[in-house]
């Protein structure tokens, strides 16, 4: 299919997957998540750009999406915090923009036939060139992005939440009184912010780091990231997670929760259209509470390959019943698919930040040794 419109930000030619997300606002987010890379995005908000973008709101120095699609771009920007227009934060990093297009039958054509390979051009104007074009794109199953998009040096973050306004419910940061290795896979930087917001000091190691470099760091935690592509090529990555189980306590999210999973002897699956939105039900088998979850991912844990003896299922999605989150019965790792770094609900999930704090106290402490307490909390609100 071949779908015409009008063109913002970068004249330039691009191709990857085309997804779509649901989400009203948060544009900026989805734009500097590097969990994108290697995707068109088409967002199903009928309007995009009217409050501009804030260098504050970034998930990364830079737009990690390929290319954008939306119905209609605006020309205005009314907003306080604003530092620049979005076409312009697009246009300035070479990101192709169409608008006045039909999204919401594109959308309806990637949700029947999921989603698919496809190219935006503000070159190319014939139609046969460019679906051929589309075609010899490869498939996202079995692409290593996360190495890719991983930083090549470890760093150190500092940074914890921050208001956004006078009125903001922010708390005080927690003393920092844990030292966290974070694997960057495609991390999101609001996902640091919290981990500092909880009592972490956070380092930050490339996706190949080995099991070993991170022990000698001496963490009390280790945390997986976030992260675009397959998680199967990621060989190397899953073998230093499952070096590292029992020897730390771990806490994974999104393309971490995958990894885990495979590191623990599961198996993941490439999901028609994917989760990608801010309004995701998800339920809490622990609490029997639902959480209002933000989601972006592609690829699922399938929940029968995972080991009952060892695993046990923690969080479902309500409106498929893909798994969304799991721990180990022994050791203290625990994992969740979806965001609880983002605030769709707003504060539903940030919890599991606390819980993984807890986790690493009570490792440190040797109480779930003694005691015989499961050291992954998972409680919820």
């Amino acid at each position: 299919m071949v779908f015409e419109g009008r063109s913002f930000g970068a004249p330039a030619e691009r191709s990857g997957e085309v997804v779509f997300n649901t989400a009203i606002t948060g544009y900026q987010e989805i734009f500097t998540d590097p969990s994108y890379t290697g995707q068109i995005v088409v967002l199903t908000n009928p309007q995009i750009g009217n409050y501009g973008t804030s260098s504050a709101d970034n998930e990364a120095p830079r737009p990690c999406i390929e290319g954008l699609a939306v119905r209609e771009f605006s020309s205005v920007t009314s907003n306080w915090r604003s530092d620049e227009e979005a076409r312009d934060f697009l246009s300035h990093y070479g990101v192709p923009v169409i608008s006045d297009l039909d999204t919401r039958a594109l959308v309806r054509h990637l949700r029947s036939r999921g989603v698919m390979r496809g190219v935006l051009s503000t070159i190319e104007t014939d139609h046969a060139k460019l679906v051929e074009q589309a075609r010899s794109i490869p498939s996202m199953a079995g692409l290593d992005l996360a190495t890719r998009v991983s930083t090549r040096e470890r760093y150190e973050w500092l940074k914890p939440v921050e208001r956004c306004s006078p009125s903001d419910l922010v708390s005080t940061p927690a003393e920092p009184r844990f030292n966290v290795v974070a694997y960057d896979f495609g991390i999101k930087q609001n996902i640091l912010r919290r981990l500092v917001h909880s009592g972490c000091r956070v380092t930050v190691v490339p996706s190949l780091t080995s099991a070993e470099d991170v022990l000698a760091l001496r963490p009390d935690g280790v945390f997986l990231s976030n992260g675009p592509g397959d998680p199967e090529p990621l060989h190397t990555q899953i073998d230093n997670v499952r070096r590292l189980i029992g020897k730390t306590p771990v806490f994974g999210i999104c393309l971490g929760h995958q990894i885990l999973g495979l590191a623990l002897g599961g198996k993941t699956y490439k999901l028609k259209f994917g989760h990608r939105g801010a309004n995701h039900p998800v339920l809490n088998k622990l609490t029997e509470r639902v959480e209002i979850t933000s989601h972006n991912h592609g690829f699922a844990v399938d929940p029968d390959s995972l080991n009952e003896s060892d695993i046990e299922i923690t969080h479902v999605n309500l409106n498929d019943h893909t798994l969304e989150g799991f721990r180990h019965r022994r050791e203290p790792a625990f994992c969740v698919q979806y965001h609880p770094e983002a605030a769709p609900g707003p504060h539903d999930s940030h919890y599991l930040f606390n819980d993984f704090v807890e986790m690493m106290a009570e490792y440190k402490s040797g109480r779930s040794a003694q005691t015989g307490t499961r050291p992954a909390v998972v409680r919820g609100q």
